[in-house]
């Protein structure tokens, strides 16, 4: 071998060899790794209602999971498989604490996804931030989920209580500007946020139109004595800020009392099988909520490919499921979300790439209404902002008006 052939070979192989180099930085690069996070495997955490007081909500959680077997049995994401690990807490802010902490200190997830309850959220809020920890997709439209300078480590994802309060005041005072209003609210930051939202969107106004307001306590057996007070107060219009369970007694003891005002029902009560069903549906004619993803008792969508292809989901990964259960729905579509995220993070499984992937998101999913979309941005941590009012008409929620939001 000549001289110059050993030059021309030499520098061949000193290319070959920083080729290699650079594939082997390349795939270290690539494939980053915190806890609950491995070649084959993404762990996720969750925490719902299967008991207690709010325990409707339960379904959510059994949705997430059927969608997550569905991912799986067509191969995972980015060739992981995905396992859940589904905790009860009974809406028992203590017990979030609790399973928080299992799941971050014992089961090392990479993320908790959709823990349920703004009171239960709020348990865990500072705890999750520090722990630096993904509390991601919070079900719960609490406004302070979306403050990614404080709480860098939390992101909503539905429409927020405050901004679907606002549309509930604009209508009233379109349509009814004199209104006498009388609320009733869950006491706790749920029912606290919604409220603000509403007096703030009244202002100055509130000091008149409001009339009445009661609370409520998650324990108690019933709130026939609040909605005796609050119709002797003579309020022809009423918000009504609780979940399924109450919602369902406020609108069946409503008609028993013959209290008939314009009725406005907080949108995490608008299933059609766990309230408006249970509360007798010639009682719920008139109320009015709103929508952001379709709701499956809607006959207009029973051609709609979404619906389709949600209908054979649930037969097929979650028989038992009702539906006509919107909540089914909810799971559904912030699931696909999750999955989207989690191609996003590709090799670079990390707790603060979860986090960056989650505030770059812009886009649709069949089963959000028409004109209602998912974006994020690193100083956005409100992933769906619009709305549509809706009113029930004995069957089904009627979508009206305009779309409300950014």
């Amino acid at each position: 071998m000549t001289i110059l052939h050993r030059r021309k070979f030499s520098i061949r192989l000193a290319a070959i060899g920083l080729a290699l180099g650079a594939v082997t930085l390349t795939a270290l690069a690539q494939k980053k790794y915190d806890s609950g996070a491995t070649d084959k495997e993404i762990k996720v955490g969750h925490i719902g209602p299967y008991s207690g007081p709010a325990s409707a909500y339960g379904t959510i959680g059994k949705s997430i999971s059927a969608y997550i077997d569905k991912v799986n049995a067509e191969g995972g994401i980015n060739g992981r498989k995905i396992k859940l690990i589904s905790l009860d807490d009974a809406y028992n802010p203590s017990k979030t604490v609790e399973q928080a902490r299992k799941l971050v200190e014992e089961e090392e997830v990479l993320l908790v996804f959709n823990p349920l309850g703004t009171p239960s959220n709020s348990a865990i809020h500072k705890y999750m931030n520090a722990k630096k920890v993904p509390q991601l997709f919070v079900s719960s439209g609490a406004t302070k989920w979306g403050d990614p300078k404080n709480f860098p480590w939390t992101m909503g994802w539905q429409p927020t209580y405050q901004a679907e309060s606002r549309i509930y005041v604009e209508h009233i005072l379109e349509t009814k500007p004199n209104a006498k209003i009388a609320i009733l609210y869950q006491n706790d930051d749920y029912g606290k946020d919604y409220l603000k939202g509403f007096e703030d969107a009244l202002g100055d106004k509130a000091k008149t139109m409001i009339v009445a307001k009661q609370t409520y306590e998650v324990t108690d057996p019933t709130v026939d004595s609040q909605l005796v007070t609050l119709k002797a107060s003579g309020a022809d219009t009423f918000f009504n800020i609780t979940t399924p369970k109450f919602a369902a007694m406020v609108i069946k003891k409503n008609a028993e009392i013959g209290w008939k005002p314009q009725h406005y029902l907080n949108n995490v009560s608008g299933s059609v099988s766990a309230v408006m069903q249970p509360a007798g549906f010639e009682n719920g004619v008139g109320v009015i909520s709103t929508a952001y993803i379709k709701d499956p008792t809607d006959p207009q969508w029973a051609n709609d490919p979404g619906l389709k292809e949600w209908t054979e989901w649930m037969k097929k990964y979650y028989p038992g499921g009702n539906l006509t259960d919107s909540s089914n729905v909810f799971g559904y579509a912030i699931t696909q979300t999750l999955m989207q995220v989690l191609k996003q993070c590709a090799d670079n499984l990390t707790h603060e790439n979860v986090m960056k992937q989650a505030a770059n998101l812009d886009m649709a999913l069949p089963m959000l209404l028409p004109g209602v979309n998912i974006k994020t941005s690193a100083d956005d941590f409100y992933p769906i902002e619009r709305e549509q009012l809706a009113k029930f008409d004995g069957k089904t929620w009627i979508r009206f008006g305009k779309i409300y939001g950014r």
